[in-house]
């Protein structure tokens, strides 16, 4: 399966198929005015002498469950000599001769985006988005009243691909109920990519199967659905990180926004699937990043989240010349991975430091991170720059060492602890928070206490636990053995969250009679009267809506509103939920000025 998987990544190549529901596929040439003795045949008839000849059907599934072959990476390099040698023109190497060009535009048809799992997806909805915005589609928030449905989709875990096997069951029953213009479905994301040929086989109301890598393609896909038939683009690649797409933001209440500024991920650890449904890592130019904050700030963003799979493992190659900086790329220490360390580029310090800069007033988050990325030259600008938020995302995923292990996480229990306490010395009001998996391979009882305990002593602001999902592909699926039972996964996951929740009060109780800053997000979902917002910590705080001063004066005074930074008194706490006094309204800049670092006593300290 690697050797498929590598095979996949390695080969920059485009691969689009159009399945017709009622007939065998139809594979057209792009190349309508190349010499047909200069065409590159496809790999079936390029074998055709010396072995049976496969149907064009079954071509499409082996293409589709494996990726691209020899002959099509052949195929394809041979095509792009042609078109220059031919001087072919750009518009008719992607023309297809049974489309009219009509099809490709979106004449106004009206576009449905729904959307699961992680902030990379709701990053990606907003780039599907302007891709289609751009070729004349409309935006709907109707599923029962648009022309094309389209699921972001997740498969991180089993739960998350179960609600979507449900809503295509809605959505068929939707598109069954239509006696004219009939809505065309679309599944997007990792989800297509991981089950292409289980969605195509078992819902045939899908009419798109398109893959993290290939949204560019949609217009074209789009135009093969209205002439019934299934399109699918799924291939991976080693380029795309859509940096000279600007996201459309559609909640214009927001003043928060996500930026991607790589995608893939290299370090394979043993449960997860992302390396296979979203390829290798890929950098974004620091150029491209900085240009996309500087919009968003003029708009009058307030907060923006970095994103990434491996976000601090970011590197820039787009400008650096061979021979310079050929330093490794630092890590914390105890730390190692399953790759050869990478050398040269921009690193991620490098990039924060001046996203940091642009402007003073604008918060910036990153996630997800792995701890091994973590040198001080990051902490250090966490520490000191006012406008990147005091917290970590440090995912430990289990306590013991068997196990970590055993899904390939390149530590031990001991240097995640030492990585924790470090952070801690260079940044005394940090707020951690961390990811943990319950019940995976092998996992005893002694184990699960292992990590409980490591829980305890650690005292997370933040953890986010899940009962563990095999996942098809991964090291996992083909080396280990899923063996603990659902039952004892479940009861596992509850511990764990119990436990959570028990330092996370003592840890939210020390805060009441803090002063904080508080970025106001809107209304609060139990009450009209309150309000909500997110403290440095990105702690939830609840404030009465009321009005407060302008700065410290007394006078004069003004309503709060989304967007606002409030000087907030706390004064009450639960596991998840800080209430507070609003006192007056302040700047990040001004607040940085007159407040020190607030120690706090954790758990087990």
């Amino acid at each position: 399966m690697m050797l498929s998987f590598n095979r996949l990544l390695s080969t920059n190549y485009t691969f689009t198929t159009c399945l017709r529901r009622k007939s065998q596929p139809h594979i057209s040439s792009h190349y309508r005015n190349v010499p047909p003795y200069k065409r590159c045949v496809s790999s079936v008839k390029h074998n055709e002498s010396s072995s049976p000849r496969k149907s064009n059907f079954e071509t499409f599934r082996e293409k589709l469950v494996h990726g691209p072959n020899f002959d099509d990476f052949l195929c394809n390099n041979s095509n792009e000599t042609i078109i220059k040698q031919n001087n072919i023109p750009a518009e008719i190497t992607n023309d297809i001769p049974y489309l009219h060009k009509s099809l490709f535009k979106g004449q106004r048809r009206r576009v449905y985006l729904e959307t699961y799992g992680c902030q990379m997806n709701v990053n990606d909805t907003d780039i599907v988005w302007s891709i289609l915005e751009k070729e004349d589609f409309e935006r709907s928030f109707d599923i029962k009243n648009c022309d094309v449905a389209f699921l972001m989709t997740c498969s991180i875990r089993e739960g998350a691909e179960t609600k979507i096997w449900k809503r295509l069951e809605y959505l068929n029953f939707l598109k069954k109920k239509r006696k004219r213009n009939s809505m065309k479905i679309g599944i997007l994301g990792c989800m297509a990519e991981r089950l292409k040929t289980k969605i195509l086989e078992q819902s045939k109301a899908v009419d798109i199967v398109c893959g993290p890598d290939a949204y560019r393609d949609l217009p074209h896909l789009l135009a093969v659905s209205y002439e019934g038939q299934t399109a699918v683009n799924v291939l991976l690649s080693l380029e795309e990180t859509y940096a000279d797409i600007m996201p459309v933001h559609v909640n214009n209440t927001s003043k928060s926004a996500f930026v991607s500024i790589m995608r893939g991920c290299d370090n394979m650890c043993s449960y997860c699937i992302v390396p296979f449904t979203r390829g290798r890592e890929r950098s974004r130019p620091v150029d491209s990043i900085l240009e996309e904050i500087r919009i968003l700030s003029d708009q009058g963003i307030k907060e923006v989240t970095l994103l990434g799979q491996n976000v601090n493992s970011y590197r820039d190659l787009s400008t650096w010349q061979s021979g310079v900086d050929l330093n490794p790329t630092q890590m914390a220490s105890g730390f190692k991975t399953v790759y050869k360390s990478k050398k040269g580029g921009l690193r991620f310090a490098d990039l924060l430091d001046k996203v940091a800069s642009i402007n003073p007033e604008m918060r910036i988050r990153f996630t997800s991170p792995h701890p091994k990325d973590f040198p001080d030259s990051v902490l250090q600008l966490i520490k000191e720059k006012p406008n990147i938020c005091k917290q970590i995302h440090l995912p430990a995923q289990s306590g013991n060492n068997f196990i970590l292990e055993q899904m390939r996480r390149g530590y031990t229990r001991e240097a995640y602890l030492d990585l924790v306490h470090h952070v801690r010395h260079v940044i005394p009001d940090i707020s951690l928070s961390s990811d943990f998996i319950a019940g995976f391979c092998g996992e005893t009882e002694a184990a699960h206490r292992d990590t409980v305990s490591l829980m305890e002593e650690v005292c997370y602001n933040f953890a986010f636990t899940f009962p563990y999902s095999m996942r098809q592909k991964t090291r996992a699926h083909h080396r280990l053995i899923d063996d603990v039972p659902s039952e004892i996964k479940a009861r596992r996951q509850a511990e764990l969250a119990e436990t959570f929740r028990k330092g996370a009060l003592e840890l939210n109780t020390q805060q009441i009679g803090q002063l904080q800053i508080v970025l106001i997000s809107g209304t609060s979902k139990r009450s009209q009267l309150d309000l909500a917002g997110r403290n440095d910590g990105n702690t939830k705080v609840i404030i009465p809506q009321t009005k407060i001063p302008i700065f410290e004066e007394a006078e004069p005074t003004r309503t709060i509103e989304v967007g606002d930074y409030i000087v907030v008194r706390i004064t009450g706490a639960s596991s998840q939920v800080l209430k507070g006094e609003p006192l007056y309204h302040t700047t990040l800049v001004n607040f940085s000025r007159k407040q020190t670092p607030q120690r706090i006593q954790y758990c087990h300290s």
